[in-house]
């Protein structure tokens, strides 16, 4: 088994995120290897700020180690309408679990706030994630040039009550 694919082996919390993780999710986003090349543009200037922080569920996967918790990747879910808005996993530990982890949360969360249905509009690259981790395909979002020039799969978890 590659490095790559298997699992972590340090402990993985996820918390809440908070204003003092902005800078750090910016920079995941922005540094994210799905996101090389002729879908650079669609990262390249945004921000995850505190006020995104504030306004939606986001949550952050952190790594025990000896920087204190070092974020592995996170996630937002917006409630109205419900959405998987933002998902990244560390370039370093994708493979190993962490977006899993975040997606059982993520469902977890949406259970305990009463919705039965997220969709996510997945970046190409991500589509077989979402595949596996038991999204069903439910259409395409189409291209929005200049941000986004390509379509996109739209995907829905479907949310069973607990």
């Amino acid at each position: 088994m590659s490095s790559r694919t298997s699992p972590i082996s340090q402990p993985v919390t996820i918390r809440r995120a908070v204003a003092r993780d902005a800078k750090r999710l910016t920079r995941l986003v922005r540094g994210s290897g799905a996101y090389e090349g002729k879908y650079a543009a669609a990262v390249a200037g945004y921000r995850v700020g505190p006020d995104y922080i504030e306004a939606h569920r986001a949550f952050v996967a952190v790594g025990a180690d000896e920087h204190g918790g070092r974020v592995l990747g996170f996630y937002s879910l917006v409630l109205a309408p419900p959405e998987l808005d933002l998902l990244f996993v560390a370039d370093e530990v994708q493979g190993r679990g962490i977006g899993r982890l975040l997606v059982a949360h993520m469902r977890s969360e949406a259970r305990a706030a009463g919705i039965d249905r997220v969709t996510v509009v997945s970046h190409l690259p991500a589509e077989d994630f979402y595949h596996r981790v038991g999204a069903v395909r439910t259409g395409t979002a189409l291209a929005n040039p200049p941000a986004v020039p390509w379509d996109r799969p739209e995907f829905e978890f479907r949310i069973p009550s607990g």
